[in-house]
């Protein structure tokens, strides 16, 4: 595998492969909880890959799935270029924190494509923090005419081998 990218270094902590549970809500559905796997790597280029999935807590049915990028246009700016199977293509733009305890980010859309068949999303906001092994995040989303709302809360935990 090449080297990591130098632009990088400071996101080398969220190499690998993240799994734990989460829980979902929002006005228009049931609540739900799931399970989820995210895998981050890189290429040696200035940005990292990212994968997730996820599945019912309940059932085990796919749930939800996601890919993208995760860029560093500046030392403290963070971008995120996420596609989801549902038609929905988001530009994630905010700061990234670094302090002794981890990494803390915080994005929101700039930007949200939909194709034809999508649902209507207007926005999305992520918040991620990394404390050793532990990932947790939320995310919020404005959709289908209910304005930026709690949607998901996961902890996720580094998986090793």
């Amino acid at each position: 595998m090449p080297d990591l990218h130098p632009d990088l270094a400071v996101l080398a902590p969220l190499l690998g492969t993240w799994a734990g549970a989460g829980a979902g809500e929002y006005p228009t559905i049931e609540p739900f909880g799931y399970r989820e796997e995210v895998t981050v790597g890189h290429i040696g280029k200035p940005f990292l890959t990212y994968s997730q999935r996820t599945r019912a807590t309940d059932d085990g049915r796919p749930l939800h799935a996601e890919t993208g990028y995760i860029r560093l246009p500046a030392p403290d700016r963070i971008e995120l270029v996420v596609v989801h199977p549902t038609g929905v293509t988001e530009i994630d733009e905010g700061t990234l924190f670094v302090d002794r305890g981890g990494l803390a980010i915080e994005v929101d859309s700039t930007s949200i494509g939909l194709s034809g068949s999508a649902k209507s999303v207007t926005a999305l906001s992520r918040s991620f923090r990394l404390t050793g092994d532990e990932l947790t995040y939320t995310v919020r989303m404005a959709a289908v005419g209910v304005p930026l709302t709690h949607h998901l809360a996961a902890t996720l935990r580094r998986q090793l081998g």
